[in-house]
């Protein structure tokens, strides 16, 4: 069986702790994952960012090689960027860096 996706296994295992994702245009910001899960190597995700209302979410590309985050708008849903980084932050941490 090919690998998991790093990205995706980072935001799994963190969850549902806040957790800081930097985009591919560096931008970044704090989320809660509502919902993390695997369907065999395809990763599924659904949450919020701390700072900011609507819902995101997140899978794993075709090729498993990029983790896709979308975010939900009055016309449906928009790609947001590739998550290229996540990493745990503390529950006080609620701010947007990016």
């Amino acid at each position: 069986m090919a690998e998991l996706n790093r990205v995706a296994k980072r935001m799994y295992n963190v969850s549902p702790d806040p957790l800081r994702l930097t985009f591919d245009d560096d931008t970044t910001g704090v989320f809660e994952l509502s919902s993390a899960e695997f369907f065999q190597q395809e990763f599924q995700a659904e949450g919020r960012r701390v700072d900011e209302e609507g819902t995101y979410r997140f899978t794993t590309s075709e090729d498993n090689t990029a983790v896709l985050a979308g975010r939900e708008t009055e016309d449906g849903w928009t790609l947001v960027g590739r998550v290229v980084e996540a990493e745990a932050v503390s529950a006080a941490e609620t701010t947007d860096e990016g």
